[in-house]
This record gives structure tokens, C-alpha cells and sequence, in this order.
């Protein structure tokens, strides 16, 4: 990340605790006032997050995570997808900055992962897995919350209730790609490594379009990270 941003993440970091924020582009809408919903995938240069069989350690460099890690600490919680819990047994945690831990939540609608991954045992972090199957109260040490008809768009008002107003949708894709086609992300930070698979699992799965002004279109900005390009892109400009 640029330089400016390790000179002044004491500084977001007491924005995170309810201080003034510093002007940066990439960070502060990060601190508006109603929320925020934002995406984050990481992709290979022909839009792949993995190969074939699963594996994607690492897509991204050093650069990449660092920036992943940063938004973990500035954001209230983080959410992943079931597959992403079951394919890399993640900790979700802020291991490569100074920051807090967020909530970290878990989208699994059948209620299908063990209680013996990592983010239900370690205690690291309060936990939510989010589920539409009954059952017990708790998973491992993970809170469990009922998500009714599995209708996305009621967990922004959930967490939000629960003091979590900055959402970090951290993948796998079809889950950013779920909340992108409901139409609930206000932003994407997708990076760009320069890589080249030539087959995988794409990015994005979205409802067919057909016409091109069915696409989604939008302003990006532009951040190198080191060898990789950051693309930042504001999202409440139409629906895919």
C-alpha cells in the first residue's frame, strides 16, 4: 500500500474508535455515516479467484494481503462464504496489522461445516454463523443466527443491530456475487494480479445478461499494491 497509508493508520485506527478521518481516498468511504457494504475478491488477470480444484494461495502478493488485513481492522465485521470456510479453514483475523479483530460472520444455509473449523474453536473472535437451518443455539463457539428464507438483504439491518455498520464481504466470489446481484454492495475493491490461468473458477457468477446496458457499469479508481492493481469501485450506480 502507499506510504501514507502506514504513516497514518494511528490515525484510522482512532477513526475506527469514533476520531476525526484522515483524507484518503481508498479508506474513507469506508466511514459513511449510513454504513457500508463493501466487496473484495482477488483475481488473476483473465478474472479467475482459483483453480479448477480450489486452490487460490495465493493469488494476490504481499501487497494484497497487507491490504486485506487493513480493511479487517477498520471494518466491524467480515463475512465469508461456507466454501471459503470448508476450501482454506480461514482465522479472519488481523495478523498483519496493529487493529482490532472484527465479527466475523459465516454464510452457510444448510448449516453443512463442522464445528471444528478454525473460526469456531479459536476463539479469536466473537462469531456468527448465519444459517435457515434450525438447530442448536451455538456452533462450536460461534453464536448462531436464523436468517429467514435466506433473504440477504435482511443482514445489513441484523448486523448493523448488532453494532456492525462497516460490512467487509471478503469472498469466495459467490458470495460477493450474491450480494452484488441483490444489489446490497456499495462498493468493490478488486485486485488485479498479473497472472494468467487460463481456466478456474471465474470470478463474478451473475444472472445472464443479455443486452449490454444490462452490465453493471461504474467510475473505478485505480491503486497499485505492490506487483498488483487495486481496482476500487463504487457500486450504487445501477444494478446488474
Amino acid at each position: 500500500m502507499p506510504d501514507d497509508v502506514a504513516q497514518e493508520w494511528p490515525r484510522w485506527l482512532a477513526a475506527r474508535a469514533g476520531g476525526p478521518v484522515p483524507d484518503h481516498p481508498l479508506f474513507a468511504p469506508l466511514f459513511a455515516p449510513a454504513g457500508i457494504l463493501l466487496g473484495r475478491l482477488a483475481q488473476t488477470l483473465d478474472g479467475r479467484i482459483a483453480c479448477a480444484n480450489g486452490a487460490s494461495q495465493w493469488i494476490g502478493g504481499a501487497g494484497d494481503i497487507l491490504h486485506t488485513h487493513r480493511l479487517r481492522a477498520l471494518c466491524d465485521a467480515v463475512v465469508v462464504g461456507a466454501g471459503t470456510v470448508a476450501a482454506d479453514d480461514p482465522r479472519l483475523t488481523t495478523r498483519e496489522v496493529e487493529g482490532p479483530n472484527p465479527l466475523r460472520v459465516v454464510l452457510d444455509s444448510r448449516r453443512s461445516l463442522p464445528a471444528t473449523h478454525r473460526l469456531f474453536t479459536d476463539g479469536a473472535a466473537p462469531t456468527l454463523l448465519v444459517t435457515a437451518t434450525e438447530g442448536p443455539a451455538r456452533h462450536g463457539l460461534a453464536e448462531v443466527l436464523l436468517l429467514p428464507g435466506w433473504d440477504l438483504a435482511q443482514l445489513p439491518a441484523l448486523l448493523a443491530a448488532r453494532g456492525a455498520k462497516r460490512v467487509f464481504v471478503e469472498g469466495g466470489g459467490r458470495t460477493v456475487s450474491a450480494f452484488l446481484a441483490a444489489g446490497l454492495l456499495d462498493r468493490l475493491h478488486l485486485t488485479v494480479a498479473p497472472v494468467i490461468l487460463g481456466s478456474g473458477i471465474p470470478a463474478f457468477t451473475l444472472p445472464e445478461a443479455t443486452h449490454m446496458d444490462q452490465a453493471l457499469r461504474g467510475h473505478w479508481r485505480l491503486h497499485p499494491i505492490g506487483e498488483d492493481l487495486l481496482v476500487d469501485l463504487p457500486l450504487r450506480v445501477a444494478r446488474p
